[in-house]
């Protein structure tokens, strides 16, 4: 086992190492330029079209809104409260910068996502539309390129078990347990009982779910956010000044922090801001296949936000709550960082509140997940898979609350990373059709599809 254990840590060293985050920032820089930075400019039609996408205009199983939640209720997870604090911890303030910068990138990785989903989407046997990178891979490259896809759905389907749920159960019973003394048996037991509740459901429910549950979670948390920011408003001006600052040039050593090169700024900034808004690993596309949609790149308008919505917004809130208190030179690190910054501005009731938003936070990722994971599973077997799966998944949760998760937490995340692989070559070779569609897109009206509309179905 140990062996075993030293293999697939050298692995995941090599997935999120220096190549592995040049390749995803390389690909969404490249996107983005190829768009004619598009997804930035457009940010106001991005928002108007998702007003307007809380009811469905086309065919799908969901509404453009719900699409969207749903893969933020995947993304705005643990990443947003613990992955920004462990990279503000290792890599300073400066982190927060090259977060911002993987994000701009990601903005274009994710329409383009979203624009490929939604023109190589299908049909399955219960007459559901599935999509992603296995199905614009097998649709959009051809079978010359199939065991592509079908690496990514081996990858996705095991990762999605890990990542989006033994992890996810294992941190919303040990923040309960150490804030509220609940056992981690209780907490699995109600854990696998709301989740049976939505996902037998389908996407569907799921959708329905995150529709309202992921806005009122992520309000709830930039609300408490700012009022952090708010109590240090006096700090906000030194705490922006040190993230421009320590993103080049290096971080000194301060109270309990260490100090960090601007290497360990730019690492730990790509690599946990990619593991927030997952622009590039290729997840969201499923979700957004599902789209009631009126053709792809009102999808990818739509899809776009999920990665300025996590990172610019939420992850900021939490990057400079821990700046702003003073927090980051406590010498604590991930979701603990966090809750010190809180308590300090809010004290008796700021840990709590982390607690909270983490546990729903946490919840909302198994959601999103076990759908990711279920149209990879249906990928490779069909549609006869996806109770057993969403049986198995359910039972999981339990053993994920109340087991020692270590050598899982690193194979899933390994997967994770790996799963990015054959998605950005897709995205690189379909790149023309992204940028094709586009062109097309707002050279008519604007805000309908392009003449070719129903080819891009």
């Amino acid at each position: 086992m140990e062996a075993l254990n030293s293999i697939v840590g050298a692995i995941n060293g090599v997935v999120w190492g220096p190549l592995m985050l040049v390749l995803i920032l390389g690909v969404g820089f490249f996107l983005q330029v190829g768009l004619k930075f598009m997804p930035i400019l457009r940010i106001g039609t991005g928002f108007s079209l998702l007003f307007k996408g809380r009811e469905g205009q086309g065919e799908g199983q969901i509404s453009p809104f719900n699409a969207l939640m749903t893969s933020l209720s995947a993304t705005i997870g643990t990443g947003n409260i613990a992955g920004v604090a462990t990279a503000v911890f290792l890599g300073g303030p400066g982190a927060l910068f090259w977060m911002w910068m993987t994000a701009l990138v990601g903005m274009a990785t994710k329409y383009a996502e979203a624009v490929c989903a939604v023109k190589y989407r299908e049909k399955d046997e219960l007459g559901n539309y599935v999509g992603g990178p296995m199905y614009y891979i097998k649709n959009g490259l051809g079978a010359k390129w199939a065991w592509l896809g079908v690496a990514f759905a081996l990858f996705g389907a095991v990762a999605a078990f890990g990542i989006g749920n033994g992890v996810q159960a294992n941190g919303v019973a040990q923040v309960l347990e150490a804030n509220f003394g609940l056992n981690t048996s209780v907490t699995g037991v109600v854990l696998m009982v709301l989740t049976a509740a939505v996902i037998l459901g389908g996407i569907t429910r799921i959708g329905a779910v995150a529709g309202k549950l992921v806005p009122f979670m992520a309000v709830a948390y930039i609300i408490a956010g700012l009022l952090v920011l708010l109590i240090n408003i006096g700090n906000i001006g030194h705490a922006l000044s040190l993230v421009f600052t320590y993103a080049f040039t290096p971080s000194a050593t301060e109270g309990g922090f260490a100090g960090a090169a601007v290497w360990a700024a730019i690492r730990f900034g790509v690599a946990r801001g990619v593991f927030s808004n997952e622009a590039g690993l290729g997840s969201a596309p499923i979700a957004h296949a599902a789209a009631e949609t009126k053709g792809p790149v009102n999808q990818g308008l739509i899809a776009m936000l999920g990665t300025f919505i996590d990172t610019i917004i939420v992850c900021s809130i939490t990057g400079l709550a821990i700046i702003a208190s003073g927090a980051w030179t406590s010498g604590e690190s991930g979701a603990a960082l966090t809750s010190h910054a809180f308590e300090l501005s809010l004290p008796g009731i700021g840990g709590y509140l982390i607690a909270i938003a983490l546990s729903i936070f946490a919840f909302t990722t198994i959601l999103g997940w076990s759908f990711y994971g279920e149209k990879c599973v249906e990928f490779l077997l069909g549609v006869k898979s996806l109770i057993p799966y969403r049986v198995l998944w359910i039972v999981m949760i339990y053993f994920g609350a109340t087991a020692d998760l270590g050598f899982i937490w690193l194979l899933a995340d390994t997967l994770n990373a790996m799963m990015a692989v054959p998605n950005l070559i897709a995205l690189a070779l379909l790149s023309p059709i992204v940028f094709k569609l586009t062109k097309e897109f707002f050279a008519s009206s604007g805000q309908s599809e392009e003449p070719n509309a129903k080819n891009a179905e």
